[in-house]
């Protein structure tokens, strides 16, 4: 069976859920393999992980050298692989690095790259959803090895064993790999709630909640459920909430167990980067509000009366 190679994100020994999502897709094309970059250690933190949905080998890439520069050094990992291994295809996250990487291995390689990709057939077509999910594409690369980029949140992963035999790679880096070192790194506060893409329970708030400061009523809900706060394009452009919370086209892609929308009245935008969540509940004053035509369970009523009661009845059950 053809090897694809995927290039595993991670972060605090813990494998992120769009590489599992990689790993499940890839089987479509052939054997999945897992390419793990980082610091020393990196992989042996994850090895089990990747066994669990079917990598069948994991190629660890491990030197202060790709931890200590920018998305180059995983660039020329990838492209000494593809010449040595010739895989069938290659596969890595629609995130702002994976993205850059891919863009970089496809002019390293000389092939053809789609972005984005909600899906890919076992003849290597691709799915992507554009124009806010109005319309559907099929491509195929034609020319070199075929490389990936997986939106997140665009299948479910699934379980599947592989032997994650490790093989070291060695590869010496160019200058211009290492024309941008990192100087610094800033852990960003965290908090008690989830990621937001990795959320099974996302509660977000739109226009309708009004301002920044009630975003606080959007916020007690989500941590009553233990989930994720997002927010509409509308809600974060309007300064209610930091947009690295946006959901939709232009901001994040989730696919929650339970998606909470309040005051958020469905434009297309946002719908496309909620809509295959699996239970969807709308609280909107507007009864004629496109959302609820997504909606399994809607109340139609002013939020800032229902998302109260909602989280006092909450609490009162999980007490």
């Amino acid at each position: 069976m053809a090897e694809v190679l995927v290039l595993i994100e991670h972060a605090d020994g813990a494998v992120k859920k769009v590489s599992l999502e990689q790993l499940t897709a890839a089987r479509s094309l052939g054997e999945p393999s897992a390419v793990v970059c980082g610091a020393g250690g990196s992989a042996a933190a994850i090895k089990d992980r990747l066994a669990e949905y079917g990598a069948a080998k994991v190629y660890v890439a491990e030197s202060d050298d790709i931890d200590g520069y920018l998305v180059a050094p995983k660039a020329e990992v990838l492209a000494h692989l593809v010449a040595e291994k010739s895989p069938a295809a290659v596969l890595l996250a629609s995130t702002n690095e994976g993205k850059e990487i891919a863009g970089r291995l496809a002019i390293k390689i000389g092939s053809g790259l789609l972005t984005d990709v909600t899906e890919v057939d076992t003849e290597g077509t691709a799915t992507q959803v554009v124009f806010a999910g109005a319309v559907i594409v099929k491509s195929k690369v034609n020319t070199g090895t075929p490389i990936y980029t997986l939106r997140p949140n665009s299948l479910a992963p699934g379980p599947a064993p592989g032997a994650a035999e490790e093989e070291v790679v060695e590869v010496t880096f160019s200058e211009s790999a290492k024309a941008t070192k990192i100087v610094d790194r800033v852990v960003e506060a965290s908090t008690s709630r989830p990621e937001l893409t990795e959320a099974a329970i996302v509660v977000s708030g739109g226009r309708g909640v009004g301002s920044a400061e009630n975003f606080g009523i959007i916020e007690d809900l989500a941590d009553a459920l233990g989930g994720a706060v997002g927010a509409s394009r509308a809600a974060t452009d309007s300064g209610f909430y930091p947009h690295q919370f946006q959901v939709g086209q232009t901001g994040k892609t989730v696919s929650p167990q339970l998606y909470l929308a309040a005051g958020i009245s469905g434009a297309i935008q946002h719908r496309a980067g909620m809509q295959t969540s699996k239970t969807i509940v709308v609280i909107n004053k507007d009864a004629e509000a496109p959302i609820f035509e997504l909606a399994d369970f809607g109340v139609v009523g002013d939020l800032n009366k229902v998302v109260p009661q909602l989280t006092e009845e909450v609490s009162k059950r999980k007490g």
